[in-house]
């Protein structure tokens, strides 16, 4: 593998800095450097960042191949400056075996784009009723840390505290998806004006923060670890931020889309905009806004749910929930975190990459861009503006809520372990 030179750079938006990759570690930072025979990439300003890492990503593979395959998700995760992505257990079969985890985990590995994390399921099947395999899925080649039925809630009190008891033995974290499922039963968007207007099935905000509020009691009492998924609703981020005032081993993540989009668009019964959970109100959106520049929310995770056409291109209440992220969350952050002041690039490296990194124990990812450490980078140019555009997608899904409108920055380069995945904003 030859060397690569990064001339003039931001690393972490700070002053421009040349980086030097030897093989797969950084050999050098610094003003002015050099090294004959190597690769030189003029980044001219452009921002460089620690590889992003998604704790939260929807691969579909084994069963669900015509809405993405782990080949063409991790694609789409390079496009979007990603060297690793989590992914979750909602399969067929389901990810809740040593068996099936380590499928995942060796497709990730052939593929070759960036790093896979297969997620383990918490119970057999996502049914809630017993525990699943959790040791033997952390044993397993695959060494799953992270255990979740994202989907579907772990809603049996007795079962989640098994699960966090369970994985406290090896430091494992059990990432909960807060919905009480007989407050949601018939819910189609957020419980409020709009659904009231529109005459559509309501979920309300308690359904979310009800579960938050028994889960982080449960961690609480076992000692354990509990991150939640995509959190959604200002009463939540409450509950979160008492929860780490009482020094409770809490996490929490939000998606791109519940940093931008609200209930609103729903009025269009375009079922692009239909997801779990609902896209919410301007109050809410501003809310975990806050809570992500003060670090109440940990991360930005994507919930990346590819489907293919003809589960969105439906009336509203026949579509599949779920929105493809993977391409567009930087972009995403970038407008409603950093243009608007409240995180600056070195936020969006803790809150993107190390952060997640560091609760899903990706060893090597997350690290700082520094001499000695893994060349898992990603460049990005601040200063585009342009329109998305899914026929340009590397996901084999298409389902974006952004088609058409236009956002800032670009993913142009990409490296895994020193390793171009992406160069001038193709993939290799």
């Amino acid at each position: 593998m030859s060397k690569i030179l990064i001339r003039g750079a931001k690393v972490l938006g700070g002053e421009q800095r040349d980086v030097l990759i030897d093989g797969p570690v950084i050999e050098a930072v610094g003003q002015h450097l050099s090294a004959d025979g190597a690769e030189v990439v003029e980044a001219g300003g452009k921002v460089l960042l620690p590889g992003l890492v998604d704790l939260h990503t929807h691969l579909r593979e084994p069963g669900r191949e015509d809405s993405e395959t782990v080949l063409t998700g991790t694609r789409a995760a390079a496009s979007g400056g990603y060297t690793t992505v989590f992914a979750m257990a909602n399969t067929f079969p389901v990810a809740d075996t040593a068996g099936v985890v380590e499928q995942v985990w060796r497709l990730g590995t052939e593929s070759g784009y960036c790093d896979v994390r297969p997620i383990g399921a918490v119970t057999v099947g996502l049914e809630g009723a017993k525990l699943a395999e959790l040791g033997a899925m952390h044993e397993s080649a695959a060494g799953v840390t992270v255990f979740s039925d994202d989907g579907k809630c772990v809603h049996d009190a007795v079962i989640m505290r098994r699960a966090l008891e369970y994985v406290k033995a090896f430091d494992g974290v059990v990432a909960q998806h807060a919905q009480e499922p007989r407050l949601t039963e018939g819910a189609e968007m957020n419980e409020g004006v709009v659904s009231a207007e529109l005459g559509l099935g309501g979920w309300p905000a308690v359904a979310e923060e009800s579960i938050i509020a028994r889960d982080v009691l449960l961690a609480e009492h076992v000692g354990s670890r509990v991150h939640i998924c995509h959190l959604s609703t200002a009463g939540s981020v409450e509950i979160v931020r008492w929860a780490k005032s009482r020094g409770i081993q809490v996490t929490a993540e939000v998606t791109p889309h519940h940093l931008l989009l609200t209930d609103e668009l729903v009025r269009s019964y375009n079922p692009v905009y239909k997801v779990n959970p609902p896209l919410r109100t301007e109050r809410d959106v501003h809310a975990l806004r806050a809570a992500l520049a003060d670090g109440t929310i940990d991360i930005v995770a994507t919930d990346h749910a590819p489907h293919p056409h003809e589960d969105k291109d439906c009336e509203w209440a026949a579509a599949a929930m779920g929105m493809v992220g993977l391409e567009t969350a930087l972009s995403v952050v970038q407008e409603t975190m950093v243009d608007t002041g409240l995180l600056d690039w070195a936020g969006v490296a803790d809150r993107m990459s190390v952060k997640p990194a560091q609760i899903g124990q990706a060893v090597g990812q997350g690290r700082p861009v520094s001499a000695g450490e893994p060349a898992n980078l990603t460049l990005v140019d601040t200063e585009y503006r342009g329109r998305v555009d899914p026929a340009g997608f590397a996901s084999r899904s298409r389902n974006t809520p952004y088609e058409g409108r236009e956002l800032p920055g670009r993913v142009t380069h990409t490296w895994l372990r020193g390793k171009a995945t992406l160069v001038d904003g193709k993939l290799t």
